[in-house]
């Protein structure tokens, strides 16, 4: 059992709770987190612990999603997971394990639950059977309904080092230079990390989002552009989670063909994978502003990189408000607002304050 985090990087307390839970686990799991923080890795693996012993053979087949006794429950679609499913849910979860002695549901986007599906699951999560355990991930509490979240062990992901990511990255092989520049655009998502490391265009990114400073106008039509061109920069950073999912499906369509639900969920993961991107941007933006103060009050930067006149373009005042700004676009975002709307309004705002 030693070996079940061996490889993960960061969240070592949180693996190490979860570790010593394995034999004994609650009936339900909270997992909550940034996006792209590594929740349903460590879900998949602690579920793998859970239904497999020690058995490797098993593992593997827990972290692929092909044991029995593993049930992902995902959105009906693009949007929710439905009270119908729920349901379907509920009575999966009073039938005896296939394999072992417990079945393991995992909602890897347990925020999708509309409230009606919620309300369905409640009584298993208050009744539930010795045999099954619930994984539910999202990135809030506050995404669930209350009477659900205080039903299960909450396990709260922070965000990673960018050192330790940078560390956990080079040993797995990615060069140095590499590793350290997909930890620094990451923002502390090992999962984002680890899918921009097999990229020759990190480097770009975070220079077209450092540029930005430098660009800003107040009339909208240059905030629309902006925020175009920005969307395209990251594009080649899409292009791993891509191949990735074409193979997939070209591996789907020589075993017996492509489902819906198949391509529905590539969907979902390609858009989490560009929000995660355009948070990060946003958040290596507002490090510029973070600077742009810091430099001018004598405290260290983060961004030596950046020139000195450059941070010294605006008041640390200005500085403070233009990243306070940025945070409510961030919160737009993932709030599901349009990222063209709402970076264009932000690159308009920030313009209006140079």
């Amino acid at each position: 059992m030693a070996d079940l985090f061996s490889g993960l990087i960061g969240h070592r307390s949180v693996a190490g709770v979860l570790q010593r839970d394995v034999a004994n686990p609650a009936h339900a799991y909270l997992f909550v987190g940034p996006l792209g923080v590594g929740k349903a890795a460590v879900a998949r693996r602690f579920a793998a612990g859970i239904l497999c012993d020690g058995n490797h053979a098993c593992r593997r087949r827990v972290l692929r999603g092909l044991h029995p006794d593993l049930v992902l429950v995902e959105p009906d679609g693009r949007s929710a997971i439905t009270v119908d499913q729920a349901r379907n849910t509920v009575a999966m979860a009073n039938l005896a394990p296939v394999e072992g002695a417990r079945k393991v549901f995992v909602l890897e986007e347990g925020g999708a639950m509309n409230d009606e599906a919620a309300n369905a699951l409640l009584k298993t999560l208050e009744e539930p059977t010795a045999s099954t355990v619930f994984i539910i991930i999202s990135e809030s509490e506050d995404d669930l309904p209350e009477t659900v979240a205080s039903r299960c062990r909450t396990v709260v992901f922070g965000r990673v080092p960018e050192e330790e990511i940078a560390a956990g990255l080079a040993a797995q092989g990615v060069t140095t230079e590499r590793a350290e520049q997909a930890a620094r655009i990451s923002g502390g998502r090992p999962g984002l990390a680890i899918s921009l490391a097999t990229r020759a265009d990190v480097a770009a990114f975070r220079n077209a989002w450092l540029s930005v400073p430098m660009r800003l106008a107040q009339h909208p039509g240059e905030g629309y552009r902006l925020a175009d061109e920005l969307g395209a920069a990251a594009d080649p950073l899409l292009a791993a989670l891509k191949e990735r999912q074409a193979e997939e499906a070209a591996t789907m369509e020589r075993e017996g063909g492509l489902s819906k639900a198949v391509e529905q969920r590539q969907a979902r993961e390609l858009r989490r994978a560009s929000i995660a991107l355009q948070v990060s941007g946003l958040e290596i933006l507002s490090g510029f502003y973070r600077d742009a103060a810091a430099a001018q009050l004598g405290a260290p930067v983060r961004n030596p990189d950046i020139p000195a006149p450059a941070l010294a373009r605006l008041t640390p005042r200005r500085a403070v408000r233009n990243a306070d700004r940025i945070m409510e676009a961030i919160e737009a975002i993932e709030a599901n607002q349009r990222p063209q709307l709402a970076l264009a309004a932000l690159f308009s705002d920030l313009g209006g304050e140079i």
